[in-house]
């Protein structure tokens, strides 16, 4: 008899633990507010449409890489019939500010930033040696 009242105290206890971000977070009722993305105001649109970009954005940027670097594809065409430049530096970077479009989403998402930052930044963007 005193053994179930342990295991049952220590299921209770556990479930607490265990359930605590859930009720914890409907307690407080607050949630976490989507942020708001600066979009550029000269660009209409992407290269692909906002859905695809949020759900594939890096699938693109990869495929965009490997074919630059293993078929020297260098100029991808989009679904809205136009040419872009496969980079992500001339093309992404040219409408698109890091600080207020990549970091707020991956921020909010909880995604760690990508290695492109290692090779492509606004710095050198800016100083005119676009990667």
């Amino acid at each position: 008899m005193r053994e179930r009242i342990l295991i049952f105290g220590g299921v209770a206890i556990f479930l607490v633990l265990f359930t605590y971000p859930v009720w914890h977070a409907k307690a407080a009722s607050t949630q976490a507010q989507p942020p708001k993305l600066q979009l550029p105001a000269d660009a209409k649109e992407c290269v692909a449409p906002i859905s695809s970009m949020r759900a594939a954005h890096m699938q693109l940027l990869i495929d965009w890489r490997e074919n630059a670097v293993r078929n020297g594809v260098r100029r991808v065409h989009a679904t809205n019939g136009k040419s872009y430049d496969a980079s992500l530096t001339r093309t992404c970077l040219g409408c698109h500010s890091r600080a207020e479009f990549c970091d707020k989403c991956h921020g909010y998402s909880g995604v760690s930033a990508p290695s492109c930052w290692q090779c492509h930044n606004e710095s050198k963007l800016i100083s005119g040696r676009a990667q």
